[in-house]
């Protein structure tokens, strides 16, 4: 019997928006062991470390996992978040994911600086027009995420982080 509640797993994540309009979004194989298992996408982001702050971790994720270097201060407050339990196999219990944004005039990803386990799921990059993000019927995490990034191009950007529902 397993306790649900008891690992619990803060991730910092970062909406990465060119001048275009097209929000970042990297590819991730479900099973890397099994690669007809499927795969999704998400915004680079990952766990915090002890002693980091949330745009700390924001930010070093972003370089690690897109090359991207920025100050964390760069990320701003805090625009999304969404909290659940899940099951992803390497652990189980509550995560919560918290959403930044960054506006870039363009960048081009380099994944050479994520850590072995990241490549080993990692499975490429999109940048996904909000159009193509609204209609598709692909895997996206988290859910909402296309009203979100509309809302964030048109310059509505909340006071107080929205609540986006959980996605496991």
């Amino acid at each position: 019997m397993s306790d649900r509640g008891s690992y619990r797993r803060t991730s910092a994540r970062v909406l990465l928006i060119d001048e275009l309009d097209r929000l970042l979004l990297l590819k991730f194989h479900v099973d890397p062991e099994a690669p007809e298992s499927g795969h999704g996408w998400c915004t680079p982001g990952g766990g915090v470390e002890d002693g980091e702050t949330l745009a700390e971790a924001a930010a070093r994720e972003l370089r690690e996992e897109t090359g991207l270097s920025v100050e964390p201060a760069a990320l701003g407050s805090a625009v999304a978040e969404t909290s659940g339990y899940a099951d992803v196999g390497w652990a189980e219990g509550i995560f919560q994911d918290v959403f930044f944004q960054l506006r870039v005039t363009s960048h081009q990803v380099d994944a050479t600086g994520q850590e072995a386990h990241e490549r080993k799921y990692h499975a490429g990059y999109r940048w996904w027009p909000i159009v193509d993000l609204a209609a598709t019927d692909e895997t996206v995490y988290p859910f909402g995420l296309a009203k979100l990034v509309t809302e964030l191009v048109a310059g509505h950007v909340p006071a107080d982080p929205i609540q986006l529902p959980w996605h496991h």
